[in-house]
C-alpha cells in the first residue's frame, strides 16, 4: 500500500526545489541557437551538468547514463515506497535484455550500450543469460528474459523476442503500480501503454501488414483493449481515441496511415503523455510530485542526448527543434 501523504512532503519540496533548474524550452532553445557545438554544451552546466564541450558522442551517452542512475540510487535511499523507482529502473532491465539476447545470438560485445540505470547490474544479467540460470533476477523479469530467449533460440527472430519482452515490460509496470495502490502512477502506465499500442497500430497499417503482426507488438496494460485496437482499422484509429488524451495523436495518426508524416504524429504521442504528468504541478505534495519529477528527468535526458549529439553530428537546429517533445519545466 503507498504510505500516508505526508510521508512525501520533504522529498516533495526537495524536487519542487529543483525543477526551477531543469532544462525548460527556453533553455534548450537557447542551446539550440548557440554558434557552435561547444557552446551549446557549456550552456547546460546552468542546469546541473558537467561540462560536455570536449566530449564524444559515446561519452556524452554514458554521462547521461550514469547521471540518471545516480538518480535512482538517490531517490531510492529516500522515498518510502521503492516501487516509485522501480517502476522508472524496470524499463532499463527490459533495454539491457534486448541488448545482451541480440548480443549473445551474434556473438558481439555490447556492453558499451547497457544501462547501469536497472533493477539488476548489467553484469549479473549477463551472466544469467550465458548461464541460463535466472533464479537471481526478479520473478517476472526472469520468466520474461528465459521466454525470450527461448524464442531467439528457436525462431532466429529478434523482433519476436522484442516483442515477448515488451509485452512482460507493460505488465511489470502495471503491476508494479498496483503494488503502489497510487491511481496517479496507474494511470501514467495506462497512458504509456496506450502510446505505445497507438504507435504500433499506426506502423503496423502504414507497413501494410496483418492483423496477426499487429496482434504480436501490442502490450497489455492501456485504457484501450488490444482487439479493439485490431478491429478499429486506419478508419477507426481517431474515434477509439477521441475522448482520451491521444485523441489529437490518433488524429495524426490516422493521416500518417495514409502516408502523412510521422514525426509530428510522434510527437503528439509524447506530449499526450507529458500532458497528463503535468497535472502533477496541482498537487502540493505527495507520490505525484516524486513520479512526475523522475519522468521529467527521463523527458530532460533524452532532450539533451537529442541536442548535443545532434549539434555534435551537424544536424541543423531546425530539424533538432522539431524533434524535441514538451518539457516539465
Amino acid at each position: 500500500m503507498a504510505k500516508k501523504k505526508e510521508a512525501y512532503l520533504f522529498l516533495s519540496a526537495m524536487l519542487r526545489a529543483r525543477e526551477p533548474g531543469m532544462l525548460s524550452r527556453e533553455k534548450a532553445e537557447r542551446m539550440l541557437d548557440a554558434p557552435s557545438f561547444e557552446e551549446c554544451a557549456k550552456l547546460l552546466t546552468d542546469c546541473g551538468y558537467e561540462d560536455m564541450s570536449q566530449k564524444k558522442a559515446g561519452e556524452i551517452e554514458q554521462l547521461l547514463a550514469e547521471r540518471r542512475a545516480a538518480l535512482g540510487r538517490e531517490l531510492e535511499s529516500m522515498v518510502p515506497e521503492k516501487a516509485l523507482v522501480d517502476f522508472f529502473r524496470v524499463k532499463y532491465d527490459y533495454h539491457n535484455a534486448k541488448v545482451i539476447l541480440k548480443a549473445e545470438a551474434q556473438n558481439l560485445d555490447e556492453s558499451a550500450l547497457l544501462s547501469p540505470s536497472g533493477r539488476v547490474k548489467p553484469e549479473a544479467l549477463l551472466e544469467a543469460v550465458r548461464e541460463d540460470d535466472f533464479r537471481e533476477l526478479p520473478k517476472a523479469f526472469a520468466a520474461a528474459v528465459a521466454e525470450a530467449k527461448s524464442i531467439l533460440a528457436r525462431t532466429a527472430n529478434p523482433q519476436l523476442a522484442d516483442f515477448s519482452l515488451d509485452k512482460a515490460y507493460f505488465g511489470e509496470l502495471k503491476e508494479i503500480a498496483d503494488a503502489a495502490d497510487s491511481k496517479f502512477l496507474r494511470g501514467y502506465a495506462a497512458i504509456l501503454a496506450d502510446s505505445t499500442n497507438l504507435r504500433s497500430a499506426v506502423r503496423t497499417l502504414r507497413m501494410g501488414k496483418d492483423s496477426g503482426y499487429l496482434q504480436e507488438a501490442l502490450v497489455p496494460g492501456g485504457s484501450i483493449e488490444p482487439r479493439r485496437l485490431i478491429a478499429a482499422g486506419a478508419e477507426g484509429l481517431a474515434a477509439l481515441f477521441e475522448s482520451t488524451r491521444l485523441s489529437e495523436a490518433a488524429a495524426l495518426g490516422a493521416e500518417a496511415v495514409k502516408g502523412g508524416p510521422l514525426t509530428k504524429f510522434e510527437l503528439a504521442c509524447d506530449n499526450a503523455v507529458n500532458a497528463y504528468l503535468a497535472q502533477a504541478k496541482l498537487v502540493g505534495y505527495g507520490e505525484e510530485p516524486v513520479i512526475a519529477y523522475q519522468a521529467a528527468v527521463e523527458n530532460e535526458l533524452t532532450a539533451v542526448r537529442m541536442i548535443l549529439t545532434g549539434r555534435l553530428a551537424g544536424i541543423t537546429p531546425q530539424v533538432i527543434r522539431e524533434r524535441l517533445r514538451d518539457l516539465y519545466a
